[in-house]
């Protein structure tokens, strides 16, 4: 496959994408409420938030496609409406289906390429890239989800851009598309772009996001790096793996430790380090197998953030 051949180089500006109270009313909604952040270049930043929390109407207000009621969404310092060259400033990928079902792939990526002033050999790069070339000839209502996907990202690269948005890219994707686009935002942010992903698969972006933006009900609930988020997640917490948990748990509440059961033969210690309630374990006899500070995933992490902040939650035991 060939390697990306990139023409840009990090920009001087601090931040590529930036929000400033951007809003959005639709009706009686507040879509997005005077949302303010900033996307870097030279990393990958997750785009967080529950169903119904803003992140596709905050991307579709990014590229122009929506006006905001107050505040303003800008690239490079200006909006998307202002660029010379769109496609060689911003690549998107926001609905996997957008190409003609009756056109070819490399024939639908040849149409944007003509329509943007863009080289026509940039066409089989960008279907190199993404593993297309073997059905360039195909039909794109022929392609599957993942291969549609696929040719999405191609669009979005064409114009080689320093600033890309994928909203929910592995969608459709199997178990080695989802490890390649991995390895794709990551070596699309060494490479000095911004990069802004919206996803639901918390485990993804947990290997390649390197700051993280979440939103609920279209407010901005946190911006922070993903390293920082599980450090404040994880606390002080210690995981003790005992069979004689109950004795455990005594001894560790006695000592003044909060201690939660979790899994079987299994707790959670807070208030004590590893160190000590290692040494009260063994100054009572009490058996054990593992005790190790807790390190929080970001899907425990987000989570907790969103808790209040779900619009469609189903009841306890899925009751309506």
């Amino acid at each position: 496959m060939a390697a990306c051949r990139s023409f840009i180089t990090i920009r001087s500006l601090a931040n590529v994408i930036e929000l400033a109270g951007l809003t959005k009313v639709f009706g009686r909604t507040r879509a997005v409420d005077d949302l303010t952040c900033s996307v870097e270049p030279g990393m990958v930043t997750g785009f967080l938030g529950p169903n119904g929390a803003g992140k596709t109407t905050t991307m579709r207000l990014i590229l122009g496609l929506d006006h905001p009621t107050a505040g303003t969404a800008t690239i490079d310092g200006r909006a998307y409406r202002e660029l010379t060259d769109p496609l060689r400033t911003v690549g998107a990928l926001l609905d996997a289906r957008q190409a003609h079902p009756n056109r070819s792939a490399r024939n639908h990526l040849r149409w944007i390429a003509a329509t943007n002033r863009i080289r026509v050999e940039r066409v089989d790069e960008v279907l190199d890239m993404v593993g297309l070339t073997s059905v360039a000839g195909k039909n794109a209502g022929t392609l599957s989800l993942g291969m549609s996907q696929r040719l999405g990202i191609a669009a979005a690269l064409l114009g080689d851009p320093p600033v890309l948005l994928f909203d929910e890219p592995v969608n459709g994707l199997d178990p080695e598309g989802i490890r390649w686009i991995r390895g794709l935002l990551r070596s699309l942010a060494a490479e000095g772009r911004a990069v802004l992903v919206s996803s639901h698969l918390m485990g993804e972006l947990e290997d390649s996001a390197d700051h993280l933006v979440v939103i609920g009900r279209g407010r901005l609930i946190v911006d922070t790096s993903v390293r920082d988020l599980l450090a404040a997640a994880s606390g002080d917490r210690v995981v003790l793996r005992t069979s004689k948990r109950s004795e455990a748990m005594t001894v560790l509440a006695n000592a003044g430790a909060t201690v939660a059961a979790t899994e079987r033969e299994q707790a959670t210690v807070s208030g004590l380090p590893a160190e000590r309630v290692v040494a009260l374990l063994s100054e009572h006899g009490v058996p054990f197998s593992e005790v190790a500070a807790h390190r929080a995933s970001l899907e425990e992490a987000y989570m907790e953030l969103t808790r209040d902040a779900v619009e469609f939650a189903a009841s306890p035991g899925g009751e309506a």
